[in-house]
């Protein structure tokens, strides 16, 4: 592969929510995306700030970067993102895929939101096999459902950008609870992601650094991934795949943040607007048990 098509990759881990936030340039032009940002978010205090995001447009400044997209591969449920903040940095697009309006349609009630469920809230929405160009570089989409319905994951030169599809190889795969979620679907976008040359370089979106690892890994290839994911090896096949994951799944409790960050993260980044207090707040549903009902 000539060197064209290898991008210059900058990685930012958040390690409050183990999150791994990417700055992708054509190092030909300087054009650049960002995938998956993160907002830093206080849950106990209810605080924002923007230094995750400050350090990537830092870094993009100090290569003389132009970022033109903001590029998230789902609707993430253990952060928020910085997508909007960029955008107002960096004038760049937000995309996401296609598929987020159905997304929007499960959690919209759950927060009795009346945001649209078109996804209009994103500048673009990308479909199974759509390219487009960041400067020189070829990025091409690929639709990885399975952890949610809209997940998809982006090629961009020799590098492949998977959300939170998989996990390093002593880690494995996504949860696929969430409502959306299935894990044989995950299971056949697996495949699609480790049918691609041995030799492609695979960037994750989380990392845990299980028990017996002492530092964090974002970076893998499709060929490590083939030899070694505990959970979707060479070999395993989809019904064990599938046993293994709902099991798995029954045991999981709900991320830290999932409440403020869906309901964030569907729409694109926009936090709520200020009530006529001046403050903006974010809405967790209480589940009050029958019983209960009409004596708290």
């Amino acid at each position: 592969m000539s060197d064209a098509a290898k991008p210059e990759i900058r990685a930012f881990f958040d390690e409050a929510t183990n999150t791994v936030s990417y700055l992708v340039m054509d190092p030909s032009t300087h054009i650049a995306a960002v995938v998956d940002p993160v907002l830093d978010f206080d849950s106990k205090s209810g605080k924002v700030s923007t230094a995750g995001a400050d350090a990537i447009l830092a870094a993009a400044s100090e290569a003389g970067a132009k970022v033109e997209w903001i590029l998230e591969t789902h609707a993430h449920a253990d952060h928020l993102t910085a997508a909007q903040y960029l955008r107002a940095k960096t004038g760049a697009k937000v995309a996401i895929g296609a598929d987020i309006g159905s997304v929007q349609k499960i959690f919209n009630p759950v927060f009795n939101q009346k945001a649209a469920v078109d996804g209009r809230e994103f500048d673009h929405l990308f479909h199974e096999g759509d390219t487009f160009n960041i400067g020189k570089l070829t990025a091409e989409v690929i639709a990885t459902p399975g952890h949610t319905p809209a997940c998809i994951s982006y090629k961009i030169g020799d590098a492949v950008f998977v959300g939170d599809t998989l996990f390093a190889p002593d880690y494995g795969t996504a949860r696929t609870d969430f409502p959306g979620g299935d894990a044989r679907t995950l299971y056949r976008s697996i495949r699609k992601l480790l049918a691609l040359p041995p030799e492609t370089r695979m960037f994750l979106c989380h990392d845990y650094k299980p028990q017996g690892r002492d530092k964090y890994i974002w970076e893998t290839t499709v060929a490590e991934q083939r030899a070694a994911n505990v959970h979707v090896h060479d070999g395993v096949d989809e019904e064990s795949f599938v046993a293994m994951r709902e099991k798995r799944d029954a045991t999981l409790a709900a991320p830290a943040l999932l409440l403020p960050s869906i309901q964030v993260n569907i729409r694109a980044g926009h936090v709520p607007q200020p009530e006529d207090n001046g403050k903006r707040y974010l809405k967790i549903p209480l589940a009050v048990p029958a019983e209960a009902e009409g004596k708290l």
